[in-house]
């Protein structure tokens, strides 16, 4: 392995090594826990591979020198194709292959730690990549803390359920569990009971926190942009588009996240549903896959001729997109989604309407926590490769911009509780004190070790 690229770090005893797993579901909202504990005094090192490096630019501009990247060259594995560092390239089924090849890190890591004057008291890591961290951080004699990017109710679902999952995922969320705590982007108010559940059946240190929705880093007004790639369509054009559109609530938002493409005819369903309807739109296509399964050549392919026939009507943007921007904004009244969590949540703090079709992992779980029991989201179909029908998608495109819908009216009120969560006082940001709290601790009884041990000389 080539030399390993690292600016050091003189912390003290709120010095902790963070490891996350590069899908943009999973590093994104792990940056945004990032930045809430640098702002309570943390300093922190960030393990990450080359082409994943970006995403720390936020961080480092503005928390510089509390925040230091150390950066390894992401180790080959022979299912992986060359030169691919992350899941959006990638069918979620080569997950494991990409935790297995960062599980080669797990020996230069134990070097770097014992290079280090003043290393890291703990490891904040990403749970799916448990399978490893907790042994290192055993190994190393610090604590592991598990950073959570999914729902409570999924994770609650799996752990209580191991035979629905694969035999890398059971041993991940079983290690997991051996972790010195459990760090959720979720919030009280929504998944309470089953932070309690998880808290009193499983966590045997009984350190389970929500701190969701964590606020995004933003840099200036090109924060969101940072965390951005290329784009059909420049973000201040979007905005400019939904500035013209008169009527609020009134323009359907359709994106499925970074990690699921739709097949041709799906996307033909789509597109036909969105002419039918007539109702105003934005469109994010995702850029297809460099390795597509089940031999689907034509995934993300816009039906020929739609964007001329739809001109006026609404935009169709490939490539990255400003979501929260979008959401956000006035005119934007419902969104079509995967109902992954990041967009979920990302959705609820906008107030907006989800219509739902979930399709892989916990998208279930977040449905029917969403449409089922909290009333605000709306189900359209489900399944990876279903098709829905284009007539009664247009009549739900249609009947999602009445602003007297009941499920709006729950979004908004949902909306409300989220804020007031994440304000000062709130739950989650009092959980955020409590883990800044945890791991400030560990630093600080390992310098009372490490006294005890020269004293003792």
């Amino acid at each position: 392995m080539s030399e390993v690229k690292y600016s050091g770090t003189g912390a003290g005893g709120g010095h902790i090594c963070i490891i996350p797993f590069p899908a943009c579901g999973h590093i994104l909202p792990l940056m945004d826990l990032t930045h809430q504990l640098l702002l309570r005094g943390l300093t922190v090192t960030i393990m990450v591979t080359p082409k994943n490096l970006s995403y720390l630019n936020p961080l480092l501009a503005l928390h510089s020198p509390n925040v230091k990247p150390l950066v390894f060259p992401f180790p080959s594995h022979p299912s992986l194709p060359h030169g691919v560092e992350q899941m959006q390239d990638l069918p979620i089924s080569f997950l494991p292959h990409i935790v297995n090849a960062l599980g080669k890190l797990y020996h230069p890591l134990v070097q770097w730690f014992r290079a280090q004057q003043s290393p890291s008291v703990a490891i904040l890591s990403d749970i799916v990549l448990s399978s490893w961290t907790v042994n290192l951080a055993s190994h190393l004699n610090i604590p592991n803390i598990c950073f959570v990017p999914f729902n409570v109710a999924a994770v609650y679902f799996w752990i209580s359920t191991p035979s629905f999952l694969l035999p890398f995922y059971r041993e991940a969320f079983t290690m997991s569990m051996q972790s010195q705590g459990l760090v959720f982007n979720s919030f009280k108010e929504l998944e309470g009971t089953k932070l309690g559940l998880i808290k009193e059946k499983f966590a045997k240190h009984y350190r389970v926190w929500g701190v969701g929705p964590l606020p995004p880093v933003k840099v200036g007004d090109e924060g969101l942009n940072e965390r951005g790639g290329a784009t059909s369509i420049p973000p201040d054009q979007v905005i400019s588009w939904l500035d013209s559109c008169k009527v609020d609530k009134s323009v359907v938002y359709i994106g499925f996240g970074t990690q699921i493409t739709l097949t041709k005819h799906q996307m033909k369903a789509v597109a036909s549903a969105l002419e039918e309807s007539g109702v105003s739109f934005i469109w994010a296509v995702k850029e297809p896959m460099k390795r597509a399964e089940d031999g689907d050549d034509d995934q993300s392919l816009i039906p020929h001729g739609f964007e001329d026939r739809v001109k006026g009507q609404g935009l169709v943007i490939k490539g990255w997109v400003p979501q929260l921007t979008i959401l956000k904004h006035r005119a934007v009244g419902s969104y079509f989604t995967h109902c992954g969590w990041n967009s979920a949540l990302e959705a609820i703090v906008a107030g907006v309407l989800l219509l739902a079709w979930p399709m892989q992992a916990d998208h279930f779980q977040i449905t029917r926590l969403l449409a089922d029991e909290v009333g605000a989201a709306i189900r359209v179909c489900k399944g990876l490769r279903s098709v829905p029908d284009a007539t009664i998608l247009a009549r739900i495109f249609v009947e999602s911009t009445n602003v007297g819908q009941p499920q709006r009216v729950r979004a908004m009120e949902l909306q409300k509780t989220a804020l007031n969560a994440i304000k000062e006082g709130g739950s989650s940001y009092q959980a955020l004190d409590k883990v800044a709290e945890e791991l400030t601790s560990f630093g600080c009884n390992r310098t009372e070790m490490m006294k005890t041990i020269r004293s003792s000389l």
